[in-house]
């Protein structure tokens, strides 16, 4: 996956906060009803980090860190909660403008100062060292990165999985890098995102882990939390449970964590037409009004 080069558009969010079109992946960085919001909701909340930062160390891997909102919302309910926290935090992103836009044009002048100086210190130099922190942001595709931090065989206690989605980033979703992720959470750890793709709940279940729905901000549909145990996980609908069982679930593949977008597409489409599972129509008309499309139903 080579680094972005188109043009980077500043978006307002309903809570005030900015965020970033990106012309390359045809997508928001943040959900249009707020940035900030959407880091603490669907991210912090929704791993209790709160409760987890209690402990005397915290360890967290940021897949996709774009704007750095998930790891400051992160860091700043650390340092509220208990600052005597010690945090090892390791963060993956493609394209270094993004960070570096977020401070160059004040996107992040909404965090705290300790907060800001972090993230002003990861865009710049890639490190930011504190007394309480240790942060490392690695830049370049997340299907090689992750191999270094496996080899460093970090066990995070918390997971931020932030992609562009599924049909615009497949290769950020395949089984084959999802297994790399999930080889990368503590057994008792926690990782969320937002999607609630069928192909991308079926992946996480053939990396080895459980799932559950969460809440994901200024979103129609819920997110994802995955763990090793089903202990505290919500159960999934009937409606979801049956979402496993279409040709949607058919998920992307990636042997070789090189493919393109558009060989990852194909590979999946032809998947899916050899498939005997129940076609995706048949479930969207079971479950959704004929005026509704669900994005993520593919």
């Amino acid at each position: 996956m080579s680094a972005p080069t188109g043009a980077l558009v500043l978006e307002p969010t309903a809570d005030g906060s900015m965020t970033l079109f990106s012309e390359d992946f045809g997508e928001w960085f943040h959900s249009r009803q707020g940035a900030y919001a959407e880091a603490y909701a669907t991210y912090v909340e929704a791993t209790d980090l709160a409760r987890l930062a209690q402990a005397p160390n915290l360890t967290l891997l940021d897949v996709c860190y774009g704007l750095g909102y998930n790891t400051a919302a992160a860091l700043d309910t650390i340092l509220r909660v208990n600052p005597a926290c010690q945090v090892r935090l390791v963060a993956l992103e493609l394209d270094p403008r993004v960070p570096r836009r977020a401070v160059e044009s004040d996107l992040i002048g909404g965090w705290p100062a300790p907060v800001q100086a972090c993230l002003q210190d990861l865009a710049s130099t890639g490190q930011a060292q504190r007394p309480w922190l240790e942060a490392t942001l690695l830049w370049g595709d997340a299907r090689q990165r992750i191999q270094t931090v496996k080899a460093l065989k970090f066990q995070a206690d918390v997971i931020f999985f932030d992609p562009f989605s599924p049909p615009h980033c497949p290769e950020l979703w395949t089984v084959e890098f999802l297994g790399q992720v999930a080889a990368c959470l503590h057994p008792e750890g926690k990782l969320v995102t937002y999607s609630c793709a069928a192909a991308v709940r079926t992946a996480f279940r053939l990396a080895g882990l459980s799932i559950g729905p969460v809440n994901a901000a200024g979103r129609r549909w819920p997110g994802t939390l995955a763990q090793v145990s089903a202990l505290g996980l919500a159960p999934l609908s009937q409606q979801e449970q049956e979402h496993l069982l279409t040709r949607a679930a058919v998920p992307y593949r990636d042997p070789t964590l090189s493919d393109s977008a558009a060989v990852i597409r194909q590979r999946r489409q032809q998947e899916q037409t050899a498939s005997d599972l129940v076609p995706t129509s048949r479930w969207r008309k079971r479950w959704l009004p004929p005026h509704q499309k669900n994005p993520l139903a593919r």
